[in-house]
């Protein structure tokens, strides 16, 4: 009989602590962008391609997590406990993932490209639409 895994695999450790590192930045990047107009635009240009980088480690996070199981809950935690475990852990991941999708989304409404390296930019998700943009600005935000 095989024995249970009693951590995550080293991968699933190291796009975890790497995403946690991300993340934070982004979210110390955004409230700077928003508060000190004299470093927006090196702000931005940091902003942007590390949203993609987000966006495409959560999909890889996200298959490691499918081909990986983790370890089992503690047989401690009552099913309540259980379900708000796995409930956040699925939220966390959904927001991981759209959250840079809306971030997308609004600059592909104001018609921005998001350069990722000299004349490469990613294609726009939506089209030109002003209120389109004004609702994703707000829900980014």
């Amino acid at each position: 009989m095989a024995t249970q895994r009693r951590q995550f695999a080293a991968f699933s450790r190291v796009l975890h602590w790497t995403m946690a590192a991300m993340i934070l930045a982004q979210l110390l990047i955004g409230v700077t962008m928003v508060a000190s107009l004299a470093d927006y635009h090196v702000l931005v240009s940091i902003h942007r391609p590390l949203g993609v980088a987000i966006l495409i480690l959560v999909v890889v996070r996200f298959a490691n997590r499918l081909l990986n199981p983790p370890p089992p809950l503690p047989t401690t935690m009552s099913r309540a406990e259980r379900l708000a475990a796995t409930a956040s852990e699925y939220a966390m991941y959904g927001l991981m993932f759209v959250l840079p999708l809306v971030g997308w989304g609004m600059l592909s409404a104001a018609h921005y490209p998001i350069v990722l390296r000299g004349s490469l930019h990613l294609p726009f998700i939506v089209p030109h639409n002003a209120m389109l943009y004004a609702v994703l600005r707000q829900a980014h935000t």
